[in-house]
């Protein structure tokens, strides 16, 4: 395992097929326009990996596991392992409210609204029944915290919508604590940083088969 004090990443497993990376809230997952946002997880992975090739990439708020490929060959399968949704995220937010459950306190339920790029404020998203995707989030309750007038939530999203985390809760009534871009100023200032972490990955290993599970710690 890389020392993530050394290498500037935290490297969960490694194999000849696939990375796994702990990616850390406040960095790019791959390069973003200007000089200024070339640093990121992708680019320094692969200064220590170079057949290393991005799969899925996280929001910058958000922390947590993300997958790289090794070749193109792997980054193909692994692609065709999330078009055809078997790869199991699970995802740790903490939002503003108290989201009724949709039956009894361990039921899940589902955000089914499709999203779409608002273009006058990209990178913004928008819910949008006419041009909007298709996008399903399962949702369940964690634990509510009464003093702080929030709720920790276990999320596991269907599609893999840009922002669709974000989007769909603020649609519920309940934007994530910290979300600079969907929440309002007030729901903004009770977090440092966005509570959203990507904290669980299941898959089979696009080469041998074999059932794989990474898990990160919440760290808020």
């Amino acid at each position: 395992m890389a020392n993530g004090c050394a290498v500037g990443f935290d490297l969960v497993h490694a194999d000849a097929g696939l990375l796994v990376l702990d990616k850390p809230a406040g960095l790019l997952s791959v390069p973003g326009k200007g000089e200024d946002k070339q640093d990121c997880l992708s680019a320094r992975v692969q200064r220590h990996y170079p057949d290393a090739l991005v799969v899925h990439r996280l929001d910058m708020a958000t922390s947590g596991l993300m997958l790289m490929a090794r070749g193109i060959g792997i980054q193909r399968a692994l692609g065709a392992l999330f078009e055809h949704r078997e790869v199991d995220k699970r995802y740790v937010a903490v939002v503003d409210g108290h989201p009724a459950p949709p039956g009894g306190p361990d039921d899940w339920g589902l955000i089914d609204l499709p999203i779409a790029l608002d273009w006058p404020n990209r990178p913004l998203r928008m819910i949008d029944a006419e041009h909007g995707k298709p996008s399903q989030t399962r949702w369940r309750v964690v634990a509510f915290d009464a003093p702080t007038n929030s709720t920790r939530l276990e999320l596991a999203p269907v599609t893999g919508r840009s922002h669709q985390l974000r989007v769909h809760l603020q649609a519920l009534g309940h934007p994530i604590l910290g979300d600079r871009l969907y929440a309002p100023e007030a729901v903004q200032a009770l977090a440092p940083r966005l509570l959203l972490h990507a904290r669980m990955l299941c898959l089979a290993h696009p080469v041998s088969g074999a059932a794989l599970r990474f898990e990160s710690a919440v760290p808020f």
